[in-house]
């Protein structure tokens, strides 16, 4: 059975932190019900959900997913990039040590959940901004025992790795072939997304099923064209704060 992982929206969204959007106003009753929305299209989905209670001197905190990579065998709780992001840590431990071992990104090195791809045994990890050569030397000494192999994704222009890649069935990815180049990945197939909607790479695959925001039209048609079956959600409120549909929750075997 799959377990996802979600934490409620924050009242102090709209001082999240940002990298590459200027900041708007965010209406935090319509994000609170499009992240209410989102939660229960993965409920309808047959997850069981773990709602973690809202962190109201945590404004980033409805994306749970950069606290954590939980794999099958352990989860490594990370060391998010951003100062004012890592007390959030603490609590996605709690939750997840009654499911998992744990292990932690150990300072200086800094990893978000965002820069974190997954696809079988091999384990891509965005260098960006949040996430650096040290967390990735970090993971290969954890997760190798395991049988993973890690390597590391050059990205430009985006905040993370699944901002411009992420998974939308096996052996295809949806990507933004500006912000990561596809020779990144081999033995992948590629759908490249619409010029005019840059931020449409973030896809949650669950199943056979893509999670898919409603903003992007024409990156959509594509997928339906290619056979990809989309489930439509709106979280226009939670991009204003560089969020996607992947950030939102962490999804694993229970």
């Amino acid at each position: 059975m799959l377990t996802a992982i979600t934490r409620q929206v924050s009242p102090s969204i709209n001082k999240c932190e940002l990298t590459h959007l200027e900041r708007q106003s965010i209406d935090l009753t319509i994000a609170k019900n499009q992240h209410e929305n989102y939660v229960n299209i993965l409920r309808s989905l047959g997850m069981m959900m773990i709602s973690l209670p809202p962190e109201a001197d945590m404004p980033d905190s409805v994306f749970v997913e950069d606290t954590a990579i939980v794999l099958d065998e352990i989860a490594v709780i990370t060391r998010p990039g951003a100062d004012s992001r890592r007390p959030e840590t603490i609590s996605t431990a709690s939750a997840l040590s009654a499911f998992r071992k744990l292990d932690f990104i150990k300072s200086p090195a800094t990893l978000d959940g965002g820069d974190v791809l997954v696809i079988g045994k091999t384990i891509f990890i965005g260098l960006s901004s949040r996430s650096s050569h040290l967390a990735l030397k970090q993971m290969q000494n954890t997760l190798s025992p395991y049988g993973y192999h890690i390597t590391g994704v050059e990205i430009s222009g985006c905040l993370h790795l699944k901002s411009a890649v992420t998974q939308i069935a096996e052996k295809i990815l949806l990507i933004n072939p500006k912000w990561a180049k596809e020779n990144s990945f081999a033995g992948m197939n590629f759908i490249e997304v619409d010029e005019s909607e840059p931020y449409s790479a973030n896809a949650l695959l669950v199943g056979k099923s893509v999670v898919f925001p409603t903003a992007y039209p024409k990156t959509q048609q594509r997928l339906k064209a290619a056979g990809i079956p989309t489930i439509p959600v709106d979280i226009s409120e939670l991009a204003k704060a560089e969020g996607g549909v992947t950030c939102c929750c962490m999804i694993f075997r229970s």
